[in-house]
């Protein structure tokens, strides 16, 4: 997944599908990039508001890398509710910390949620 999501997104730098030349970086292995990440992250939000819900804004940061192997966690909490628009706080945690943390606003259609 790591390698065919950086190719898919024309990310073609080396850390991201050469193991060895990760290595020579410092890196154990190959990592996510951050187009990865962010289609994680807003796959994870639209999973819960659902496909008629728009997103507006992703803000995210990135902390300690995702591995080959590594089981990347993902929660949310809406923040801020304005009418339609809904900010949600999102968190992306594995075994050596904290991978990437940051906000997404969604306009939720008309009528969601009753």
């Amino acid at each position: 997944m790591v390698v065919a999501t950086a190719i898919a997104s024309r990310d073609y730098q080396d850390v991201h599908h050469d193991p060895e030349l990760a290595r020579r970086s410092g890196a154990p292995d190959v990592f996510l990039n951050i187009l990865t990440t962010n289609g994680l992250v807003e796959r994870f939000v639209t999973s819960w508001a659902g496909a008629h819900a728009v997103v507006r804004a992703i803000r995210i940061r990135l902390g300690a890398p995702v591995h080959p192997g590594d089981e990347l966690v993902l929660t949310g909490e809406v923040s801020a509710v304005d009418g339609r628009r809904v900010e949600v706080a999102v968190r992306g945690e594995h075994d050596r910390g904290v991978h990437v943390s940051g906000a997404v606003v969604l306009a939720l259609p008309e009528g969601w949620g009753r």
